[in-house]
């Protein structure tokens, strides 16, 4: 009888420290799960708020496009207005164009070759 009480005592010593484990490794899941659930939601606000910018974004490039078409148009209508007698009346004066050029460095005339 003894034998047996002792048995049941070590089986239930067993017992509550596999309790005592299993009550530690539940509570762990369920903090790693609720880790998880933060980062989750984290990463869902960071995406829903990088799609909102992303528009604003797309709007306002619609528009400085809209508003470049415009410039564009403007410049082609007052360019196709310019001409020699206005910029005489602005006292412009036509010049001749004076290039700067360098003699030969002695090639000659054997044209373009490649050799070193």
């Amino acid at each position: 009888m003894r034998q047996a009480t002792l048995k049941i005592k070590m089986y239930a010593e067993n017992v509550s420290v596999a309790d005592n484990m299993g009550r530690t490794l539940l509570y762990g899941m369920l903090c790693f799960t609720a880790g998880l659930a933060v980062l989750y939601l984290i990463f869902l606000s960071n995406m829903v708020f990088n799609i909102v910018e992303r528009r604003s974004l797309e709007a306002e490039a619609r528009t400085l496009t809209s508003q470049v078409g415009d410039m564009e148009l403007t410049y082609l209508s007052l360019s196709s207005s310019l001409d020699m007698n206005l910029a005489h009346s602005m006292s412009f004066q036509a010049t001749k164009p004076n290039f700067a050029t360098r003699p030969s460095l002695g090639l000659g005339s054997k044209g373009n070759s490649n050799e070193i």
